[in-house]
């Protein structure tokens, strides 16, 4: 067990506490914080929902459902019990003001600490929820609120959003989180480019041939059918985790690490990304369908066949995007977006594809790839792959691509922290630079509506693929007209 810098005492207030988010990933992250040595004795965390429960029934539920989420080495009995006697409950209607005197006596009883308000619940209740806040005089200068995604399910209802909780908290105390953006693998992408000399005089389009990044998930609709179905992949992943991670690999270098400076740096990006019109939607943009296959060899429905889904949805559950930058760095690089729900393996990663070289002299074997390649990997293991062409052993000058491989948590002898976790102690500290502002926010829906309007207004439904497989063959055909192919592809 290792120990960290403590943070202010708080009370850190989680709206929808009995839910999936809460218990699957936020209770889990504090509790590591905890055993840490990273929470105060004097911090308490609030659950507030409508389940009907009491303290101690809630503190039963989240001591059977931690040893769900968290390692069994990281459970000791000591850290347990003192992290369940931080543990409190209220019982409330979110939407009732008259409802909130449990939440109000809970926090009135120990006043003058940083209160974080975790808004872990549907997008609808932000904007009430942060009114009640104000009329119930909670909320002060030391107060935050997190906004979980989706805010928004277009730009419209996003500036809605941003317009009702802004009208309670500063901007400097809202903080719209994307869990991508804590792991440790996107930390040290910032790290590998401005930390090292040797790779940002490579960043630009004169020596990098095209970027992909994929965000590949196993696992299907998984019981948020209802939910999913109203979403679907463009508004679920890519106008957040998906161009947050473009955003990180495009960026100018900031003048410093400061919040806003880090955060105008990806906001240009956003504003340089080109806007596609109708008929480039259909040449530039692919979207999918999964349906019945196999995964990990174990057959699993179609989407239509998953519970809660409307009969007939068009719904896409695959996304491939090819997007480009207008800007002097990067004209003329095709940036591949694609993500998708039960693929043939769990992935996220970006891959930076290098310019061959301009005159081959040597021989290739084995392989006609011949460029450089860096390959970020963000899930399932964090790390890093540089792949180089190195002699093969014997006579002549015969060369074959190799890769250098780095795991960084067997490389730094660390345990890496799960993204929820270092993202609530910046909360609790105030740090913003890891959050989205609220003109990013607008300018990533502003970017994916016009793909959203036109696939509303095209009469194909969503192309199908087989679960199990790396989504529909029109993904492969995308990136193939440009002669390039999908990393597991090449």
């Amino acid at each position: 067990m290792s120990t960290a810098n403590p943070v202010a005492p708080c009370d850190f207030v989680v709206f929808g506490g009995t839910g999936d988010l809460a218990v699957r990933k936020l209770l889990p992250a504090l509790y590591l914080r905890d055993r840490d040595g990273q929470l105060p004795g004097s911090t308490r965390i609030i659950a507030a929902s409508r389940a009907g429960l009491d303290v101690s029934g809630y503190r039963d539920k989240v001591r059977g459902e931690l040893g769900r989420f968290v390692a069994k080495e990281a459970l000791d009995d000591q850290t347990l019990d003192r992290f369940l006697a931080r543990l409190h409950y209220a019982s409330i209607d979110f939407t009732d003001a008259s409802d909130w005197y449990p939440l109000t006596t809970v926090l009135q009883a120990d006043p003058g600490k940083v209160r974080v308000f975790y808004l872990a619940c549907a997008p609808t209740l932000f904007g009430p929820i942060s009114a009640h806040l104000a009329t119930h005089n909670l909320v002060d200068e030391s107060s935050r609120v997190v906004l979980e995604k989706p805010i928004g399910h277009d730009l419209a209802s996003a500036c809605a959003i941003n317009d009702a909780v802004g009208s309670v908290f500063e901007e400097s105390q809202i903080f719209r989180i994307d869990h991508y953006l804590g792991k440790e693998s996107v930390q040290n992408l910032l790290a590998l480019r401005f930390g090292n000399a040797m790779f940002e005089p490579l960043w630009s389009r004169a020596w990098v041939r095209d970027v992909q990044i994929t965000i590949a998930e196993t696992v299907g609709a998984e019981g948020r059918g209802e939910f999913y179905d109203t979403t679907g992949a463009l508004r679920d992943m890519i106008q957040s985790h998906l161009l947050q991670l473009l955003c990180i690999v495009a960026m100018e270098p900031p003048a410093s690490i400061d919040p806003d400076a880090v955060r105008d740096a990806k906001l240009q990006v956003l504003r340089a990304l080109k806007r596609f019109t109708a008929t480039e939607v259909a040449t530039r943009t692919v979207r999918g369908q999964y349906k019945a296959g196999a995964v990990d060899g174990q057959p699993v429905p179609g989407y239509l066949e998953e519970p809660g889904i409307k009969p007939g949805s068009r719904t896409e559950t695959f996304v491939a995007i090819k997007a480009e930058l207008g800007n002097w760095r990067w004209a003329g690089v095709p940036f591949y977006l694609r993500t998708g729900k039960r693929m043939q393996e769990r992935r996220a990663e970006i891959v930076i594809n290098f310019h061959n070289v301009p005159h081959a002299i040597l021989d290739v074997s084995g392989s006609a790839r011949t460029n450089n390649r860096l390959i970020i990997r963000l899930q399932p293991e964090d790390g890093l792959s540089l792949d180089i062409q190195a002699k093969m052993p014997g006579e002549g000058m015969r060369v074959q691509s190799v890769s250098l491989d780095l795991q960084f948590e067997d490389e730094l002898k660390a345990r890496r922290l799960d993204a929820y976790e270092r993202l609530l102690m910046d909360v609790i500290r105030g740090r913003l630079t890891l959050f989205m502002r609220r003109d990013e926010l607008e300018a990533a829906w502003s970017w994916v509506e016009p793909i959203m309007h036109a696939w509303a207004a095209a009469d194909d439904p969503p192309k199908t693929y087989t679960a199990g497989t790396w989504g529909p063959a029109a993904s492969s055909a995308l990136i193939g007209r440009d002669n390039l192919a999908w990393l597991e592809e090449a």
